[in-house]
């Protein structure tokens, strides 16, 4: 047999399960849902295995990463996860590669070790690819109206800003308004262990 190309992320174990209780309130029985920035793929087969009426799509740009995230789907046998996609939310037109009609669309811990113009990417893709009923799922650590919630997540945002100027904690009320510009609205912010939060946005009406 060949070696595990399994990764494990602590953050991933620590999360999986609050992140499965809120998706459990808004996921239909059936559809199609797209996870970005997949990561390990610890998650993905979370919700599968609690989903399994619904088709996942995991998805992340790192080659590194897809084949964990093969790993971990062929190590469970989750015939619902589709096989992982290249998908790099900073490049134009990245929803062109992926259904429409999303009945959801998430993204964990994305925001802050990214660029600005992922975050806008993710927003616009989703506007486009969403279903009328469908939610995109945003978790991760935010400023609340330019306020860190703690000084970890202040020393936190000064951390990442050291390792890349276009990284960072993004503001809850920038995520929001470029969430309108796309024609998104922010239906729930969800308190998440360790400070951090589920951002549910929908469809703007």
């Amino acid at each position: 047999m060949g070696a595990d190309e399994r990764q494990r992320a602590p953050s991933a174990e620590r999360t999986v399960v609050p992140i499965a209780q809120v998706l459990a309130r808004y996921l239909p029985a059936a559809g199609t849902a797209l996870e970005v920035a997949s990561g390990t793929g610890q998650h993905v087969v979370t919700f599968a295995a609690n989903h399994p009426g619904i088709t996942w799509l995991p998805s992340d740009p790192s080659p590194d990463a897809r084949r964990s995230i093969a790993a971990w789907v062929r190590a469970g046998g989750h015939a619902n996860v589709l096989p992982p996609r290249d998908l790099d939310l900073t490049h134009t037109g990245w929803q062109e590669a992926v259904p429409d009609g999303l009945v959801a669309i998430l993204a964990s811990n994305l925001l802050h070790i990214s660029p600005w113009a992922a975050t806008l990417g993710l927003l616009q893709g989703a506007a486009e690819r969403l279903a009328s009923e469908g939610h995109l799922f945003i978790y991760g650590c935010l400023r609340i109206h330019g306020r860190h919630l703690t000084e970890s997540n202040a020393a936190f945002d000064a951390s990442l800003r050291a390792r890349d100027p276009r990284w960072g904690v993004r503001d809850l009320d920038d995520v929001t308004d470029a969430a309108s510009a796309a024609g998104l609205a922010l239906k729930e912010v969800v308190p998440m262990p360790a400070d951090n939060r589920l951002l549910v946005l929908a469809l703007a009406d």
